[in-house]
């Protein structure tokens, strides 16, 4: 059974936004909502200043808050770790929004359902294809794959590099990790 992870290093992330873009165009988000967003934080005096990018999405909880609460099945994870919204059956209750603790979810202002990052599994890695914010990293910043694959790429990043999850003390089991910036300011 495939389990699908993503990384991203922040450390080759240049924050460019094609993530964000390709993602928009890929699953027709509408302006002013997003499913992917890089977050820029600066800090320093200048000349001497420093960036850290930061990715903003779901992070694929195992143990998924926004699922439990979800009073009509609409939220829902399937073998594979991957958690999607069945628009049929979601009445836009927001308790899976306020159950978050990510952030990671809106109301699509055109379906009038929630909506959230999918890992672009209806519409490509169900196909055998990466996510679109994957195929388009200038910079290979994202690392997206099967854990269960001994020779995938992201079981090579995991087994090389120190992947953090964010808000690991929730015990949520994020299945989105990060590799922490060295280059900017944050150990500094």
């Amino acid at each position: 059974m495939k389990k699908f992870v993503m990384i991203h290093d922040e450390n080759l992330c240049i924050g460019c936004e094609a993530c964000s873009v390709a993602c928009k165009n890929e699953n027709q988000i509408p302006s002013g909502v997003f499913r992917v967003q890089v977050h820029a934080k600066m800090k320093g005096v200048f000349p001497n200043l420093q960036t850290d990018f930061t990715r903003a999405s779901c992070v694929m909880c195992e143990d998924s808050p926004c699922v439990s609460v979800c009073p009509t099945g609409a939220s829902f994870k399937l073998a594979n770790g991957i958690t999607l919204i069945d628009e049929n059956l979601c009445v836009s209750c927001k308790y899976c929004i306020l159950a978050c603790p990510y952030n990671a979810r809106f109301l699509n202002p055109i379906t009038k359902a929630i909506d959230k990052c999918t890992f672009c599994y209806p519409n490509r890695v169900s196909d055998g294809l990466t996510p679109a914010c994957v195929s388009v990293c200038p910079t290979d910043a994202l690392i997206f794959g099967d854990i269960n694959d001994n020779n995938s790429e992201v079981n090579k990043v995991l087994a090389s590099k120190s992947v953090e999850y964010p808000k690991a003390h929730l015990g949520t089991k994020p299945k989105l990790g990060f590799i922490k910036n060295t280059k900017g300011g944050r150990y500094e």
